[in-house]
């Protein structure tokens, strides 16, 4: 049922959902949950910030995840890049519908040509649809493909949504805070900062290079 909303726990500078869902497990217990729901996902938008025109997002299928870092294979001659070269900074976001679990990965992107052999570990012929082949036999979409391209993202702060409810769940706390005037309690809000995911970088990561 949804938690009792205390009148001295509402002010104008607090979040009673927030307050409600707030969650903070042990490190290995909010690190194995967070890379299950977006291991489940793979589809992500990544937002970087252009210059002249403010927040731009746009869909990536995962490459590859590992451990708190993310990696994505681009055409180098996309847009993105020139967003990145002017403005490091970047986010990641998830969401499941079904479950509405999400994630949100503020980090630091980098750019890497295709001299990069980790573009050979991650790379998948699905990729090549998003690049065509051009029929050059250098232009094909393969690893080799000079278009094919890596973004690295580096986490820097990490914060997600673990719903702990079926879908009857999340629509009986839904109702039930609306008739009693509590607050939804759906599932666990968590979140991860950096010297956090320092220690599962060094933990968990499993590229080559």
């Amino acid at each position: 049922m949804p938690s009792d909303v205390k009148q001295q726990d509402i002010t104008e500078k607090n979040d009673p959902s927030v307050m409600r869902q707030w969650d903070e497990p042990d490190f290995s217990t909010k690190f194995e949950e967070f890379y299950k729901i977006v291991d489940g996902l793979k589809i992500g938008l990544l937002g970087t910030y252009r210059p002249g025109v403010g927040p731009v997002t746009r869909s990536m299928a995962l490459a590859k995840r590992t451990g708190p870092d993310f990696l994505f294979l681009a055409n180098a001659h996309s847009q993105k890049f020139k967003d990145i070269e002017a403005n490091k900074e970047v986010n990641i976001s998830f969401q499941d519908t079904k479950s509405q679990d999400w994630i949100s990965v503020t980090g630091t992107a980098t750019t890497a040509s295709n001299s990069d052999p980790r573009i050979k570990e991650v790379w998948s012929r699905g990729a090549a649809a998003w690049f065509g082949d051009l029929g050059d036999g250098v232009h094909n979409g393969t690893a080799e493909d000079p278009r094919m391209s890596l973004i690295e993202v580096k986490s820097k702060y990490i914060s997600y949504y673990k719903t702990t409810v079926g879908a009857i769940g999340y629509l009986k706390e839904v109702v039930a805070a609306n008739v009693t005037g509590g607050v939804a309690n759906t599932g666990n809000l968590r979140q991860m900062k950096e010297d956090e995911i320092s220690k599962a970088r060094s933990q968990h990561s499993t590229m080559s290079s």
